[in-house]
């Protein structure tokens, strides 16, 4: 059985991310043969303009991206939207096509009852833009997370995890 690449990356820049937490959670899912790397350097990437030349932080990116053979996003909403240093960093994939025909999943945490919907709607906005491969299963929304967390850092919802595994078993069957 061939291994497989997944990438993490996780929308939020805190260490205490509830969205970072999210993606390590759910890489306890994934099969022995699955690879799971996290993106660091988010806060890496300068902001996006055609006329810039790509950094270390973009060039880490793309090649993280181009390396995966899928790919987990898990965002917090940020004023109704995704987070800035996300969408500047997926922005910096348009004219180069890495997420171009790669499978991806996309999450979206809030502590709010609506779970980062409207995040969770820009964010499938932009992946439908840049060309991702996904489903009617692709996504999902995780309202009210912080009483999903117990003191420990862990995830303790039971219908959370089962989400979260879905999440995994889709991504491989469309990574096939």
């Amino acid at each position: 059985m061939k291994n497989i690449n997944i990438l993490g990356i996780s929308g939020s820049l805190r260490a205490d991310s509830t969205n970072t937490l999210i993606l390590k959670t759910l890489a306890a899912f994934l099969p022995e043969n699955i690879n799971f790397q996290m993106f660091e350097g988010l806060d890496q990437i300068p902001h996006f303009s055609p006329g810039l030349s790509e950094n270390d932080g973009v060039i880490k990116f793309k090649k993280a991206i181009r390396q995966a053979d899928g790919v987990i996003i898990c965002t917090p909403e940020y004023a109704f939207g995704v987070p800035g240093t996300l969408k500047n960093a997926l922005d910096w994939t348009v004219s180069t096509g890495d997420l171009n025909d790669k499978p991806v999943s996309a999450i979206s945490a809030s502590p709010l009852n609506t779970g980062g919907d409207k995040a969770l709607a820009s964010l499938l906005l932009t992946l439908t833009a840049l060309g991702t491969l996904r489903n009617e299963e692709s996504s999902l929304s995780i309202p009210n997370i912080k009483l999903k967390i117990n003191d420990l850092q862990q995830i303790t919802d039971e219908p959370t995890l089962h989400a979260l595994k879905a999440q995994c078993d889709n991504l491989l069957k469309i990574i096939g």
